[in-house]
């Protein structure tokens, strides 16, 4: 289902999210304002279908075009965008693999069942013990970050008697368009080796020496988050590619693997335009193929690794209004605030990366007349902000119910207790009814840490 009311930009907020005659919303046919009086609020509610249509598209989309050249691609879910066992029975259900970068997640993993051949292991500091598990669990491929890894990773393969398939991250030198904290393959950060001045060719040779105990598959790369365009991917494929053919001239080992990270962007505003998945798997499909060619080296087997862009639009979280207030921001502007009862404990990302969202009455259309507004969290720090500036209707009052779009991913994943403020649960809904994937926090959660 899409919705036709204008409110509802098509790409910012979920598919089966729709507007009743009485102008309130709807998930699924479960009006927002019931779900809030049954499981109360701040809630975040997951879309299922259109999460499920999301990944389905990434799945054959990428398939569809890297078959064309040739090769296949594989679709690795990020994790770290939001990770639940249900949701993970649900996307191996649906073929995909899947991304991890902790003992835990990989804990998440084990619990859904997810086959160990179709995980792979990230992280820039894995301890032994992760790794330890990761090898027992049998994934498919531990992507390595440093020479201390490798000999991590060695030590375990030997004490485990098994060839560990590993996959080098590598800084390609790609500036990202995104904020500094989001973008993760320039210099002058802590992910992965450097292309330049030959640490990544040392990384190599280092893994090479040891055949029996590991598999270089080949070079994975990730340029950034929240990327609207394939110009970042082209370049750094290149540079993969030309990467992966000196260590086939220098070595006789040609690697069979490339891995393009993740980071494509969704709509959090209505003027965000991100491309669509068909169309960044041509571009990426056609990228990698003219590299290979100019480089006269065969074509590899390639992943990706998208979470924001399958599970983000598929979220949003459902609050109630607790305050409003009219500030004098300027001497021209009068701003409203509108408190919530939640805040950067639920979505630390506009804190943190000045992330921009949109909101909307949920539970009445309101007023035609709007005010320059600001919706803010109930914690103690003035930086607690939601949705940083938006036009919302004048009449919003205390008991109304404000949704906010696009927040399926790094809300859940990047929430805290701060104050003392208990988690919202995560609610899975389709036509079918609501299901609990995280229960709410409770106070005696949080207590439950308490010594003596």
């Amino acid at each position: 289902m899409t919705s036709t009311t204008t409110r509802l930009a098509a790409d910012v907020w979920p598919s089966g999210l729709t507007e009743t005659a009485d102008g309130a919303l709807s998930l699924h046919g479960h009006p927002l304002g019931e779900l809030a009086t049954s499981y109360g609020t701040p809630a975040y509610l997951v879309d299922v279908p259109d999460l499920l249509a999301r990944a389905r598209s990434f799945r054959d989309e990428f398939r569809a075009a890297f078959e064309a050249i040739g090769t296949t691609c594989d679709v690795f879910y990020a994790g770290k965008a939001f990770l639940a066992t249900p949701l993970a029975k649900l996307l191996d259900a649906e073929g995909l693999s899947l991304d991890v970068c902790t003992r835990g997640e990989l804990a998440v993993a084990a619990k859904a069942g997810f086959p160990g051949a179709r995980v792979g292991v990230h992280g820039n500091n894995k301890s032994a013990a992760e790794i330890d598990a990761a090898i027992d669990y049998g994934v498919g491929r531990i992507v390595v970050d440093s020479l201390e890894e490798i000999e991590r990773v060695l030590t375990a393969a030997r004490s485990h008697g098994v060839r560990v398939p590993v996959m080098l991250r590598v800084k390609t030198g790609v500036e990202a368009h995104t904020h500094e904290f989001i973008a993760t393959a320039h210099e002058d950060q802590k992910f992965g080796f450097s292309l330049s001045g030959g640490q990544a060719a040392e990384a190599a040779a280092e893994v090479l020496e040891h055949p029996d105990e590991l598999q270089l598959l080949g070079f994975h790369s990730h340029i950034g988050s929240q990327i609207f365009d394939s110009d970042g991917f082209r370049v750094a494929a290149q540079r993969l590619i030309a990467m992966q053919l000196q260590i086939a001239q220098e070595h006789g080992v040609v690697l069979p693997e490339l891995d393009l990270g993740g980071g494509f962007g969704i709509a959090y505003l209505p003027e965000d335009e991100p491309l669509a998945p068909k169309d960044m798997a041509t571009q990426l499909a056609a990228i990698v193929r003219a590299a290979c060619e100019e480089a006269q080296t065969p074509v590899p087997r390639v992943s990706i690794e998208p979470g924001r862009a399958i599970v983000g639009p598929a979220g949003i979280t459902l609050y109630e209004v607790g305050t409003v207030k009219p500030v004098q921001a300027t001497d021209e502007l009068t701003r409203t605030y509108i408190s919530v009862d939640g805040g950067m404990s639920d979505n630390p990302r506009p804190a943190l990366y000045e992330a921009d969202y949109t909101a909307t009455l949920a539970n009445r259309p309101g007023s035609a007349q709007t005010a320059q507004s600001r919706v803010v969290g109930k914690h103690c720090e003035s930086g607690d902000i939601v949705v940083r500036n938006q036009q919302l209707p004048q009449d919003v009052r205390p008991g109304d119910l404000l949704a906010v779009a696009a927040t399926g991913a790094y809300c859940r994943a990047l929430s805290s207790q701060y104050n003392h403020v208990p988690r919202p649960p995560v609610l899975a809904v389709d036509e079918d009814g609501v299901r609990t994937w995280l229960r709410r926090e409770t106070i005696d959660d949080l207590l439950s840490l308490e010594g003596e």
